[in-house]
């Protein structure tokens, strides 16, 4: 097996980008549609936090008065979610765990599940839809953040701005991308301070992947949102004009309506009904 990319460190330097309320990019940009697409959280919600990190979206739905549970695959987030936990008790259970399995969950034990971020960094993102339906109850809601499939293909894709010549009109922003339709995985690098490099995973999937596997595992798409800068955000982050013309982020909205038993066939493989003279 091929090993580990090298996270020394990371977990330390994520737990203090996040802190109780996320970076400015979760915040003021993608935070804001995850939230829109939960809607009001009801007393008592039993919500599962998968990839929950440092538990800082766990924390904000337990004071909205819900029930919480984050999971992570990290030792070292679990651990510093936990003494977050310890300093300000809010009843947030985090777990160790397998996205892809969520062991020790019992079946239909959960009202909502979110996933802010994480979903594309997980090897077995189809386990993982398929194992949040499980704990989710028929019904039930999940509501993921993902890098935009169409627009942010890891580093397969970037920005083209081609200034205009009337110099008081915005620049033309264009979206370059290769290996759309590709399933592959990629690594990034993050600048930890003092010349420190952390290496990350991610795995890009087109957008009719997450169409498909959430209907195959039993869920129902009820809306995608493309998170549009706040004004928060506007104010502070340098050729911000770039990510109002075309979003980085998605948020998609889903309904668990059913126990998938195997893929649904498409529309055009259906067989039209056969005429009678």
């Amino acid at each position: 097996m091929e090993p580990r990319p090298p996270l020394e460190g990371f977990s330390a330097w994520y737990d203090d980008q996040q802190g109780d309320t996320g970076d400015l990019w979760h915040r003021t940009l993608i935070d804001p549609g995850l939230f829109a697409a939960l809607g009001e959280v009801r007393p008592g919600e039993r919500i599962l936090d998968v990839g929950c990190g440092n538990g800082y979206i766990a924390r904000r739905l337990a004071r909205a008065g819900a029930r919480v549970t984050g999971i992570d695959a990290s030792p070292e987030l679990i651990a510093r979610a936990r003494e977050r936990e310890g300093r300000d008790p809010l009843g947030v259970v985090y777990l160790e765990g397998d996205a892809a399995r969520l062991d020790g969950l019992a079946d239909a034990s959960f009202d909502t599940a979110l996933a802010n971020m994480s979903l594309m960094d997980i090897e077995d993102a189809a386990g993982a839809i398929r194992s949040v339906a499980r704990v989710v109850v028929e019904g039930g809601s999940f509501v993921f953040s993902i890098s935009h499939p169409c627009f942010d293909v890891d580093t397969r894709s970037s920005y083209v701005v081609e200034p205009v010549p009337d110099t008081t009109a915005p620049s033309e922003v264009f979206r370059k991308v290769t290996r759309y339709r590709t399933l592959h995985e990629d690594r990034y690098p993050w600048e930890l301070g003092e010349g420190r490099t952390a290496l990350t995973r991610g795995y890009h999937r087109p957008l009719s992947w997450y169409a498909r596997t959430l209907r195959e595992a039993g869920w129902v798409i009820l809306d995608l949102i493309e998170p549009t800068p706040t004004s928060e955000f506007v104010g502070r982050r340098i050729r911000k004009e770039w990510i109002e013309q075309i979003p980085l982020h998605l948020v998609v909205s889903a309904r668990r309506v059913r126990a998938s038993k195997g893929p649904l066939p498409s529309r055009r493989s259906r067989q039209p009904p056969t005429r009678r003279a």
